[in-house]
Parts: C-alpha cells; sequence; structure tokens
C-alpha cells in the first residue's frame, strides 16, 4: 500500500470515533489572541485535574500555543457551527464579530459555548507530526446545551 492512501486510510479509520470540537484559544506574544478548532482534546487526570490536545508543528500558531504559558479550551454547542467554521480557516481576524471576554488567566473564553476550561502549561510532547500539549486547569465552567461533534468526517 502507498503511503498516502495508508494516511488517508488511517484519517478515515480515526474518523469513525466520535469527538466534540472545540476552539482553543491563547495570545500571542504581544497579547492579541488567538484561536484554532480543535478536536484532539481528552482529559487526563482529576487530581491534578489535567487535560490535553494535539497541535500540527506546521499549524501557523503552533510557536505561540507551544509556547504559550497556557490556553483555553472552549467546548462548542451545536448552534456555534459558525464558530467551528471561522476558528479552522487561515483568516486573519478570526476574533472579529465573536463575543468573548479574557479568562483568569488572561486567555480568550468565548461566550455561549458549552463548557470551558482555562488552563496554565503544565507540560508538552512531541507526537509524531504532533505536540501534545497538557494543561492544568485553574477554572472551569459548564451549561446545559448540547455538543457539536465531528463524526466519520462530518460536522453535526
Amino acid at each position: 500500500m502507498n503511503k498516502s492512501k495508508e494516511i488517508e486510510d488511517f484519517k478515515k479509520t480515526l474518523s469513525m470515533f466520535s469527538t466534540g470540537i472545540t476552539i482553543v484559544t491563547a495570545v500571542d506574544n504581544i497579547g492579541n489572541p488567538i484561536g484554532m478548532t480543535v478536536n484532539s482534546f481528552s482529559s487526563v487526570s482529576l487530581n491534578p485535574p489535567l487535560i490535553l490536545w494535539s497541535i500540527d508543528k506546521k499549524q501557523p500558531s503552533y510557536n505561540f500555543f507551544k509556547n504559550s504559558n497556557g490556553y483555553v479550551v472552549n467546548i462548542l454547542s451545536k448552534n456555534q457551527l459558525d464558530l467551528c467554521n471561522i476558528f479552522s480557516s487561515k483568516s486573519k481576524s478570526k476574533f472579529k464579530n465573536i463575543n468573548w471576554q479574557r479568562s483568569n488567566n488572561g486567555f480568550p473564553l468565548i461566550d455561549n459555548c458549552l463548557a470551558w476550561f482555562d488552563c496554565v502549561k503544565w507540560n508538552d510532547y512531541p507526537g509524531g507530526d504532533h505536540q501534545i500539549l497538557v494543561g492544568e486547569v485553574t477554572d472551569f465552567n459548564f451549561c446545559n446545551l448540547e455538543p457539536l461533534t465531528y463524526w466519520n468526517s462530518k460536522i453535526s
């Protein structure tokens, strides 16, 4: 089997696992908000409270996230498909017309999400073509909305 077909088949097989969709946010080196759509999110530990997510090393904001002292993981609700699309685009003005506030740690917290986790950097680890970022949760909240999900390469 050729390598590119193997990678495509692997991605298709991974898409059989239903995941939620998040927007991970931080600030760049001059304090401007940055963010990207992510579905590689998972809990790690309850004590201390740790979560992880992975970022492609080719992602334009990779260095900002890798060197950040933390971030917010915003879990999207079913009615936030527009935000998923905005933050997965290459737009330079992703936060234009987006309602958000600074978290206690100073990172962008997007209004009206299903849930959010405000994190400080715990550690990061190499993960092939991605970097695995682990954060210690310092604050969190949730509400009772339906989740936006990704399954079989479709968002619903």
